[in-house]
């Protein structure tokens, strides 16, 4: 759902995809081929934030901030199921991997790897290319080519999934047992090779 607050209204490209069941909130923009799925909730109601062009909010995730800050995400940036960003940049082409939380005033350069479960502190200024895990967040090595290369990939298919899901998506009623053939997919679905 869209919301209006303090006469705010949320900015969404038409080639973007925001599922119903999210919550985007007042002083928000949203670029092209963006994907928010889900459970998602989008609070600009005492700041500002940018979702640039070709990011996905999966599932589950908070973006919000403190009074009078701008989240930034920029192009690119992909934010893993149930991250919470509040008051940060995270900047192009990064990954916040699942359950993350990425605290007020932290910089995150471009290319970075946030791994799952990462507790990033307040204030922190981590270099483009950087691998940072753990609680508190700590950057264990610099990114690898393959290492981009597999993470752009796979953002291409959230990139892609706007489209997909304007084209084929609506609200149905289960199945009642599974189609001939053992799948109620009448199709494979994309494979997509995870990181080791």
């Amino acid at each position: 759902m869209i919301y209006e607050v303090k006469g705010y209204r949320p900015v969404v490209d038409p080639s973007a995809f925001v599922h119903p069941q999210a919550a985007v909130t007042g002083n928000v923009v949203i670029g092209k081929n963006v994907y928010v799925g889900p459970g998602a909730a989008i609070r600009g109601d005492w700041g500002r934030i940018v979702i640039a062009d070709g990011c996905n909010v999966q599932e589950n995730c908070t973006i919000h901030m403190f009074p009078g800050v701008t989240v930034w995400l920029k192009e690119g940036a992909h934010i893993g199921h149930g991250a919470v960003i509040h008051g940060a940049v995270v900047g192009r082409n990064c990954l916040i991997g699942m359950n993350s939380v990425i605290m007020d005033n932290v910089q995150l350069g471009e290319e970075c790897i946030v791994g799952a479960l990462s507790f990033i502190k307040a204030g922190m200024e981590i270099p483009r290319r950087s691998m940072v895990v753990g609680n508190p967040g700590t950057i264990i090595r610099e990114v690898s080519d393959e290492m981009i290369q597999w993470k752009t990939e796979g953002t291409s298919l959230y990139q892609a999934l706007p489209g997909e899901m304007r084209d084929s998506w609506a609200v149905c009623e289960a199945l009642r047992e599974e189609l001939p053939g053992g799948s109620s997919v009448p199709e494979e679905p994309p494979q997509y090779k995870p990181w080791k």
